[in-house]
């Protein structure tokens, strides 16, 4: 009987360091299986992180696509002002210069102060430029009304200046950004009437055609769609003038 107990105690002391590793390699199969899932979640989470800055920087691609875009609009419309610029500049010399022609000359019959023509006052000159680009500054700075008033008072106090076609083109377009239509009407088919060779004259009549569109005067806006389009059919306003007109059914 004591030899069959010692037997059993020796079997159960051999026994017991064998489930204690049947437990430790369950418990490393479980480990590594949790860390094969924590992988497993972190290869995902990387996966999805690299398909998002892929698709930002796709983004980021196509906003540098339009931002060069917009900076080959912006050049030709640089190009397009200072062309506008240079042909306002020779057309109000030209203006200049035959304007001119009807001063008062020296005359042999004349004597002392009778003889002479005053001279232009530098000053005055000076002060008409700067209420000129004062008037412009305001339109260009979004404030329309107060636009409208400083050129009405420009052209007030300098009806001759050299500016006057220029003055009544951008009153015309403050009143007409005011919505002003009927005074801007007026105020672009009076500048034509006085100035019918100014450069802009293709940009007024296009505006002309947009105020009597605003003004429900459809046949008259396309008559003077078609207008501009036959007498400055090279001109930009021509280009938008030709997308306008529409085609009787």
């Amino acid at each position: 009987m004591l030899k069959q107990r010692a037997l059993l105690l020796l079997a159960l002391c051999f026994a017991a360091p064998a489930q204690a590793g049947l437990f430790s390699d369950d418990d490393a199969r479980k480990q590594i299986q949790q860390l094969e899932a924590r992988m497993l979640k972190l290869e995902a989470a990387a996966e999805q992180q690299t398909k998002s800055l892929l698709d930002l920087l796709g983004q980021i691609e196509v906003l540098n696509g339009e931002i060069r875009k917009l900076r080959g609009q912006n050049e030709e419309l640089m190009h397009g002002l200072q062309d506008a610029e240079k042909r306002e500049k020779d057309f109000y010399v030209d203006l200049d210069t035959r304007l001119r022609r009807f001063e008062p000359t020296d005359n042999a019959a004349q004597t002392g102060s009778d003889a002479a023509v005053a001279p232009v006052d530098r000053d005055d000159l000076a002060a008409e430029n700067r209420a000129f680009e004062a008037a412009y500054g305001l339109f260009r700075g979004g404030s329309h009304e107060n636009a409208v008033t400083a050129f009405q008072e420009f052209l007030k106090k300098y009806p001759e200046s050299v500016h006057a076609p220029n003055a009544n083109y951008w009153l015309g377009n403050a009143q007409f950004a005011l919505k002003d239509c009927k005074n801007a009407l007026g105020t672009y088919q009076g500048l034509l009437k006085a100035f019918p060779g100014m450069p802009k004259a293709a940009e007024v009549l296009f505006n002309i055609a947009g105020c009597l569109q605003e003004l429900k005067q459809d046949a008259a806006a396309q008559k003077t769609l078609k207008q501009l389009v036959a007498k400055y059919p090279d001109s930009e306003a021509a280009g938008k003038a030709k997308k306008l007109i529409t085609t009787p059914k």
